[in-house]
């Protein structure tokens, strides 16, 4: 297998070239359990771990490996295992808060092309959440791609509204609809992925995820679980992995994911909301507050039904989140680099 097969291009070339040095070869990571990880070369699939260097001077967990990351190994006994040395730089990124109380980046996948954002037009359907999903895939430099499932479940003209409440809300990606029971959408979308580049599937538990790479792998690999009595899908995949399909396109799967917590992603914002920034541009006050000013255009959007109301409350609600965790995330970097120099003149003190 050449490893131009599974997304290496000139440019990844380049930076392998400086980093691996001599003895060192470039894989690509396919799978991420806890600490274990599985690499693929151009021999196959094999385990690999991280070095004692490695993991001492990786500051954060968003400097360790995830799926979809390219890294530097040198292989062991025979080409059967191997070790991890160097990252290199990423493309393109998924990361989001990490779940619960802690403010800590988690990465998520990395080096992704297209990321098909999941929703079922049955009990999943969440133009916010949709919007959360946006915020992450445009934060990390890829390009969205919406997926409504499960048609079969819904009329033609629920339908339409459905897709009208997306681009109501200012959602401009674009979005195909498909169903894993009648095969709808299932050949476009083996026509969008392109041999080489790699796509991954977003979206909550029992959306369809599983069933959809099913049928692109041919009904084959991946076990699903019936849905529950209400109707409500269960949580199948259990672990990050990069599936290559015959035809030549590479997926990410990974597990529905309950929370998406916004930290440091102003920049996801203010693209998945171009339409709001762009109005906050004409307002006749630079510190307008856009709640009761004369000349505001935001409430002049609003009041003549040119701008979704909830649309802009979701936009405020993410922006404050995601700045109450950046500022908290700022703090806990300055108190671990105080702890870390303050540990290190300790130990410079014993040893004189």
């Amino acid at each position: 297998m050449e490893l131009s097969e599974i997304g290496l291009d000139n440019w990844f070339k380049d930076q392998a070239g400086e980093l691996c040095g001599p003895g060192g070869a470039v894989a690509r990571v396919t799978a991420v359990d806890r600490d274990r990880y599985i690499i693929r070369n151009e021999q196959g699939e094999i385990p690999a771990e991280l070095t004692g260097k490695f993991l001492f001077t990786a500051q954060s967990p968003t400097d360790l490996p995830c799926v979809g990351d390219w890294v530097c190994v040198h292989s062991h006994d025979e080409g059967t295992h191997a070790s991890i040395h160097h990252i290199l730089p990423r493309k393109s990124f998924l990361r989001r808060k990490t779940p619960g109380r802690n403010i800590e980046f988690q990465m998520i996948a990395a080096n992704i092309d297209v990321a098909f954002i999941v929703q079922s037009c049955h009990f999943d359907f969440n133009v916010p959440r949709l919007e959360r999903y946006l915020v992450m895939v445009n934060e990390g430099h890829i390009e969205p791609l919406v997926l409504l499932t499960k048609t079969d479940l819904i009329s033609p003209a629920a339908l339409e509204q459905l897709i009208e409440k997306i681009r109501y809300s200012g959602i401009g990606a674009g979005i195909v609809t498909l169903s894993n029971i009648t095969g709808e959408g299932i050949d476009q979308i083996r026509e969008i992925m392109v041999p080489g580049k790699t796509y991954c599937l977003l979206g909550s538990s029992g959306v369809g995820k599983t069933t959809l790479i099913n049928r692109l792998m041919g009904d084959s690999g991946l076990a699903t679980r019936e849905v529950s009595d209400t109707g409500e899908g269960r949580h199948t995949t259990t672990r990050r992995q990069l599936i290559m399909l015959e035809h030549g396109g590479l997926l990410i799967d990974m597990p529905g994911m309950r929370e998406l917590g916004m930290m440091g992603v102003s920049e996801g914002i203010d693209e998945s909301f171009a339409d709001i920034r762009e109005l906050l541009q004409n307002c006749r006050f630079s510190d307008c507050s856009h709640t009761n000013e004369p000349g505001c255009a935001i409430q002049k959007a609003i009041k003549h039904h040119e701008l979704n109301a909830e649309h802009y409350q979701n936009y405020l609600k993410l922006r404050k989140e995601s700045d109450f965790h950046e500022l908290s995330y700022v703090e806990k970097r300055k108190k671990d680099r105080a702890f870390g120099q303050f540990v290190h003149s300790v130990m410079k003190t014993r040893g004189k």
